[in-house]
């Protein structure tokens, strides 16, 4: 099995060629710090509306090396915060908007790699979330009457026959699908984006890590750049940068990928459509059929290191390589003589609310998108979309959506961020655990937990 280098997709297609360093003292019209989905989508809507800005991306490593070639490839329409925090805050208009704008987005982003040219074996056949145990359906029935009380949710409950045609999941109980949501291979759709923004005249500068924020200037190892709008798209990195650390946890995630099952298992599983696939559990999984006939599969692992350190290379402790086995064993009994081929690790920013964010202050020119707890395939196009017209300064639908300019409290110091990770996730473990050994109801530890990290 390999382990780490980065990810099962890179590994697949080869990493990229490498990019001009940026050394010395430059200017830029929009500078963008992090070559992910983040800051390519920025630069590919604001390029294409005015061509004439002079746009610079600085990359700490590799276009893609961060979560945008990590993932487990759902382009999805979730938004991470839950309707019932913007219900508060915006009104139930401002959350009907934006659940149609991220559905809206997953037909965006199929458009572009259309129009544009971009393989990155996108399937769209919706998102199947499924409970398999009692105190998991009663979670998922619970929000499929939620959601049948909202416009633009289109979602549909499936009892256990029907979600197990739709894919044969062991036991399943219940499912809740809806079809706003493909497959995709992330390294392709990411490398795919930078050679398209390159060819609209972007700059991309690799191996180019950024130190610090001020207005209107970026410092990074070799030098400084100075830019109107400086845009902040480093996710799971930004505690890297010099004060950020409280500012977004880094939170760890980690898959595994098979080998390629032969066509009998699949014909077992009728897993066909591209369905993305996740579960009801409090330490939940996300997996996909790959394009070559892989299940990718992922979860948490070691969720989080102490003073927000971030992985590097996406080398995955085998207990969680074991973890995620014995869930994708229990889920597809049928793959138990598969090998797993590779694991691999990453982080995604979770902002202490849990609310993803995208936003711009025009005195300092200063822009942030992020913190989109595992959503952000589809979120970072709408956050791209919506900092092209603030960084233009147009008044849109979009720059009215409820996360614009939304701010929320830092972490906890350490050790307090520390122990408090560590503590909440055994405590969600635990009520895994005791739900699979016949509890029909969801564990008050749980119920704690998402009380005290404010998880929606």
């Amino acid at each position: 099995m390999l382990n780490g280098r980065v990810s099962h997709w890179w590994e697949e297609i080869g990493l990229p060629a490498p990019r001009e360093q940026l050394c010395g003292h430059s200017t830029a019209d929009v500078a963008i710090l992090g070559a992910g989905f983040t800051g390519l989508w920025t630069a590919y809507y604001l390029a294409k509306a005015n061509p004439k800005l002079d746009i610079t991306i600085l990359e700490a490593r590799h276009v893609g090396y961060g979560a945008s070639g990590r993932n487990g490839g759902w382009l999805t329409n979730t938004i991470t915060a839950g309707r019932d925090r913007y219900l508060a805050s915006h009104g139930r208009q401002a959350v009907n908007d934006f659940q149609l704008a991220m559905n809206q987005t997953v037909a965006e982003v199929i458009a572009v790699c259309s129009a544009e040219g971009i393989d990155a074996d996108l399937k769209q056949g919706g998102e199947l979330e499924v409970a398999y145990t009692a105190a998991q359906e009663q979670r998922l029935r619970d929000d499929a009457m939620t959601d049948a009380q909202w416009e633009h949710s289109d979602t549909v409950l499936l009892e256990a026959g029907a979600t197990q045609a739709k894919i044969n999941v062991a036991n399943a109980r219940a499912g809740l699908f809806h079809p706003h949501a493909a497959r995709i291979h992330p390294a392709k759709l990411v490398r795919g984006l930078a050679e398209v923004v390159e060819r609209l005249g972007v700059k991309i500068h690799e191996d180019t890590r950024a130190t610090a924020l001020q207005p209107h200037h970026v410092d990074f190892e070799a030098g400084t750049l100075k830019a109107q709008s400086v845009i902040r798209a480093t996710e799971g990195f930004t505690a890297g940068l010099a004060g950020h650390k409280r500012l977004w946890l880094p939170m760890n995630s980690s898959l595994i990928a098979t080998e390629p099952l032969p066509s009998s298992i699949w014909d077992e599983l009728n897993w066909k459509h591209g369905e993305v696939l996740g579960d009801y559990a409090h330490v939940y999984m996300y997996a996909q059929r790959t394009a070559d006939d892989r299940i990718a599969i992922g979860g948490r692992g070691v969720p989080y290191k102490y003073g927000s350190r971030t992985d590097t290379d996406g080398v995955t402790p085998q207990k969680t390589v074991q973890g995620l086995q014995e869930i994708l064993h229990r889920m597809f009994p049928q793959t138990r003589g598969a090998r797993i081929e590779h694991a691999w690790s990453g982080v995604l920013g979770v902002p202490r609310d849990w609310a993803a964010t995208v936003g711009l202050d025009p005195d300092t020119g200063l822009g942030w998108a992020g913190g989109y707890v595992g959503t952000g395939v589809g979120a970072a196009n709408l956050a791209g979309r919506t900092l092209r017209d603030l960084i233009l300064g147009a008044e849109t639908e979009l720059t009215n959506l409820p996360w614009v300019n939304h701010r929320v409290r830092k972490w906890e110091p350490e050790p307090l961020r520390w122990l408090a990770t560590k503590g909440l996730y055994a405590a969600y473990g635990a009520a895994d655990r005791s739900e699979l050994k016949g509890r029909t109801s969801t564990s008050a530890l749980a119920v704690l937990a998402d009380r005290i990290t404010g998880k929606p």
